[in-house]
């Protein structure tokens, strides 16, 4: 019964990993919301912090 919940669950694993590469809706506006500088993500609509003279 153990070996049949441990399979199931490295099978469920699996699926999930498969599907985790798939390229789902919005990830191409999570890249474009990136500093093209430091490459760090940008939160609101303001300037980085790289561009400001912060840390």
């Amino acid at each position: 019964m153990i070996l049949k919940a441990i399979f199931f669950f490295l099978a469920f694993m699996m699926v999930l990993g498969i599907f985790g590469k798939l390229r789902f809706p919005g990830q191409d506006r999570l890249a474009s919301a990136k500093c093209p500088k430091c490459n760090r993500y940008r939160i609101g609509k303001g300037p980085c912090n790289c561009e400001k003279g912060g840390k």
